[in-house]
């Protein structure tokens, strides 16, 4: 068994490749649900949602968001009527978003999820990392935003002075599926947004000790392959760089991957962790993305 964690862009690529190299019934994968939020009446789980539609071959992989081929009627009268909306939700997004707002007053969200991924016929077991609201702020030059406020409406443009978020209690089961877990692999996913909350919940760092876990570096060079990680990063003095992941996970981590470009930085790199490997981490197509997951999946002892 192997447990992923996960945000809502780099380890989607990566559960892409990991899901044709191993039994998908044999993954678990914890995502991230700090960006949670309620839109146009809606329940918005950007990063669960992206994982269920990567897992069911129905994500629009030019923006890892939504589903592929959706059409915006329903977004396009919104704004016709004067009620524009800050996320461009699809139609056929839109739909999950209901039955999930549906399914979490009666269920909470993580019955809900563990529903919708049954009628999309998957097989792997996906759970949000919490049951429970949360709350992201990112402090900023213009002023304390709102994390959407900060990626969509302003496009992480302003300066990042501080991020903060709020404290949440971990999903039933999740310190159990990590312990169970012949080994944990983090995606490739922000290491300050997506990836630190799961980590703060009570019990998961004390449970990464006692397992297997392995790593992928979101940055190479001095910038992350996406989103706005690398600002986030300097705003809370870390480095940006695959030494400044490290650096982060090295309480528990037993290997970490870091792409090609960064060679330079596995001397250093080994005086924090162990077992360096180098790669080509970018994967923009099928075939590197499954050669990333099958050199992931060799390295488990």
């Amino acid at each position: 068994m192997i447990t992923v964690l996960s945000g809502g862009t780099g380890t989607p690529k990566l559960l892409q490749g990991l899901k044709e190299v191993v039994d998908p019934s044999d993954l678990t994968i914890i995502v991230n649900t700090l960006e949670n939020d309620y839109f146009s009446g809606v329940y918005v789980s950007a990063d669960i949602d992206t994982v269920l539609y990567t897992m069911a071959d129905m994500i629009n992989d030019e923006f890892w968001y939504g589903v592929k081929n959706d059409t915006f009627i329903t977004h396009e009268r919104l704004e016709e009527l004067g009620c524009p909306e800050l996320l461009r939700i699809g139609d056929i997004d839109r739909a999950t978003k209901i039955q999930k707002t549906q399914l979490m007053e009666k269920y909470g969200l993580s019955k809900a999820c563990e529903i919708q991924a049954e009628n999309m016929g998957l097989q792997s077991k996906i759970i949000p990392m919490s049951e429970e609201d949360s709350e992201i702020k990112i402090i900023t030059d213009i002023g304390e935003l709102e994390f959407h406020d900060f990626l969509i409406k302003h496009q992480s443009e302003p300066d990042v002075i501080d991020l903060k978020f709020s404290e949440v209690s971990p999903t039933d089961g999740i310190v159990d599926a990590i312990k169970d877990s012949d080994a944990v692999i983090i995606g490739p996913s922000n290491p300050i947004t997506s990836i630190s909350p799961i980590l703060s919940l009570e019990g998961v760092r004390e449970a990464l000790k006692d397992t297997y876990v392995i790593a992928v570096s979101p940055i190479i060079g001095s910038d992350s392959v996406s989103g706005p990680a690398s600002k986030f990063m300097k705003a809370l003095n870390i480095d940006v760089s695959s030494v400044g992941v490290a650096s982060l996970y090295e309480d528990f981590l037993d290997t970490i991957v870091i792409d090609i470009q960064d060679n330079v930085k596995k001397a250093e790199i080994n005086q924090i962790i162990n077992k360096v490997i180098v790669t080509n981490t970018i994967m923009n197509n099928l075939d590197a993305k499954k050669n990333l997951a099958q050199m992931i999946i060799d390295s488990i002892p």
